[in-house]
């Protein structure tokens, strides 16, 4: 540290930012879109019905849609509608005697034919003919599983990035000497003083959000980053540390005796929340239905409770009698809980949930403020040379890439949503692969031409694709704005109006771009202001010769 502790951790939370700043701006944008993967999901889907069933009336119509499409099943599991999820979501597990082989030739089906899945509406029990598509899932998952890798790997890049995040946060609020007055600094048109301040307010204007967020994310995944302690506490049976840890009802087992009716849902229900003192309940798990030693477990919904870990109730399905409660959890666990509620925000109305799409947003920004800064504070160094090094010449190309050729990626999702064709094999893997496209065909162009206009470019080109999508939407649904705003669907309403809001700043920051020129340093003003005065001197001579 030679040069002081301050300017050392300055160019730790350069370089720490920096080395991982185009990765985590794709992990940032993906994780704000989260906070709505439900009323995405929703859009992506609008051929899903709009209705207001009760929870009683919906489970009993789960359970005759499975009687009928999965009555060998060893278990069905239950999802309920809620309000932001007006549909019911099933899972089946079929018995290893039903599972046909894979025929040569075909791709095998995920899970092997073992397992089921349904989406039903709740209003008619039937199951919804709607499209393929993983919705706002992709982004959940791609904000932590990211794409084409193996999972464990991209789990590991994710925790990297964030671990860098976590530094670059601590570095940048000792760096900072006057943190509060720089939440209220900005000063337009100064060149590299603008970007800094920019970054700056950026940093600080959410900054207990951005710390809040690194860290719970890291230990969302503790336990795959820190496997040590419990291998050497349980050697042999992870699966018990697990269940102990997070005070899980234990695993059903033993086969099937018998036949006997069930009790109708509804009492089983009703005993739940009785236990819950009113409490709802997300959903349920029968397990060996139909038989006479059938049991159902009961979760609890996650209403306004931090931690991400519910109650659970198991019965007996066919007597009612209440079987266990998933027990008390401890001090660590329910610590645990709580980070990991925070980083998902399940607990949030819409107000918060709003507030934190905000912050996710003021996130990416300083992100991005932060990977164009370091280009903009390296360029004159360049310019004394007269050429422009590879390491600049590389910065400036993923900064065009990913600032603002992520934008583009994001909204050929939802156009690829539309316009694939809806029979399509593989659908939601074809949407996928369209975000993916369009963000590679991004940065190769931003690779070719690492230039000021192609910045502009490809925020105009971002900016047109999210403003037209309420268009295509009106094009190729029922489901627009014409539609949605006079019923007063504001989930689907909001989407489309959130996406043209996104087209208009696009729009906003590529004028911005496209006009805007590079702050001259000292040297060169001192130079302009010598000519300036050189042809001012002379002029003056020439006019007293002329006299």
């Amino acid at each position: 540290m030679k040069n002081g502790f301050r300017q050392s951790m300055a160019w730790l939370h350069t370089w720490t930012g920096l080395l991982v700043g185009w990765l985590l701006l794709l992990i940032f944008m993906a994780g704000t879109a989260s906070y709505y993967r439900e009323e995405i999901s929703r859009w992506m889907r609008p051929e899903l019905p709009r209705v207001s069933v009760d929870a009683n009336v919906a489970a009993a119509r789960a359970l005759a849609f499975l009687e009928h499409k999965a009555p060998q099943a060893e278990s069905w599991n239950v999802t309920l509608p809620d309000p932001r999820n007006p549909v019911m979501r099933m899972f089946w597990r079929n018995p290893e005697s039903m599972v046909k082989p894979p025929v040569e030739g075909e791709k095998r089906r995920r899970g092997g034919g073992r397992f089921g899945d349904a989406t039903v509406d709740p209003g008619s029990g039937e199951e919804v003919a709607a499209r393929e598509t993983r919705g706002g899932d992709f982004f959940y998952r791609l904000h932590f599983d990211l794409h084409y890798i193996p999972v464990l790997w991209a789990r590991y890049l994710v925790g990297f990035c964030a671990m860098f995040m976590l530094v670059a946060i601590i570095t940048g609020v000792i760096t900072h000497k006057k943190i509060f007055k720089d939440f209220f600094t900005f000063r337009p048109e100064k060149g590299l003083r603008s970007w800094l301040d920019f970054h700056n307010v950026s940093a600080v204007m959410a900054l207990p959000y951005h710390a809040m967020i690194t860290y719970t994310g890291i230990v969302t995944l503790m336990f795959m980053y820190l496997p040590w302690g419990v291998n050497v506490a349980y050697p042999k049976d992870e699966d018990a540390f697990f269940s102990e840890a997070f005070a899980r009802l234990a695993d059903v087992e033993g086969p099937a005796e018998g036949r006997a009716a069930s009790l109708p849902v509804q009492q089983l229900l009703d005993s739940a929340r009785a236990e819950w003192k009113g409490a709802q309940v997300s959903g349920f798990t029968v397990f060996r239905p139909g038989a006479a030693n059938a049991v159902i477990d009961i979760y609890q919904r996650d209403g306004k409770r931090l931690s991400v870990d519910t109650p659970s109730l198991r019965y007996n399905a066919v007597s009612g009698a209440l079987i266990e409660a998933s027990p008390l959890s401890g001090g660590a666990t329910q610590t645990r809980g709580v980070m990991y509620g925070l980083h998902l925000a399940r607990f949030a109305d819409w107000g918060l949930r709003a507030l934190f799409f905000l912050s996710g947003l003021i996130g990416c920004l300083m992100v991005a403020s932060g990977v164009v800064l370091w280009a903009v504070k390296e360029r004159p160094k360049h310019a004394k040379s007269g050429r422009i090094g590879f390491g600049l010449r590389l910065v400036d190309a993923l900064n065009i890439g990913a600032v603002a050729g992520l934008p583009i990626a994001f909204a050929a999702y939802f156009w690829g949503n539309r316009l694939l064709p809806l029979q399509l094999a593989e659908r939601a893997d074809a949407e996928a692969n369209v975000f993916f496209y369009a963000w590679g065909g991004a940065l190769l162009a931003a690779f070719v031409w690492p230039k000021r206009l192609m910045w502009a470019w490809q925020l105009y080109l971002g900016a047109a694709l999210f403003a037209l999508i309420p268009v295509l939407n009106a094009l190729t649904t029922h489901a627009h704005l014409g539609v949605t705003l006079r019923n007063g669907d504001w989930v689907l309403a909001s989407v489309d109006l959130v996406m043209l809001a996104f087209g208009v700043m696009l729009a906003y920051c590529g004028l911005r771009m496209q006009r805007w020129q590079p702050a001259l340093s000292a040297s060169e003003k001192k130079k302009r202001q010598a000519a300036a005065a050189a042809a001012a001197a002379k002029v003056g001579v020439e006019a007293e010769a002329s006299a």
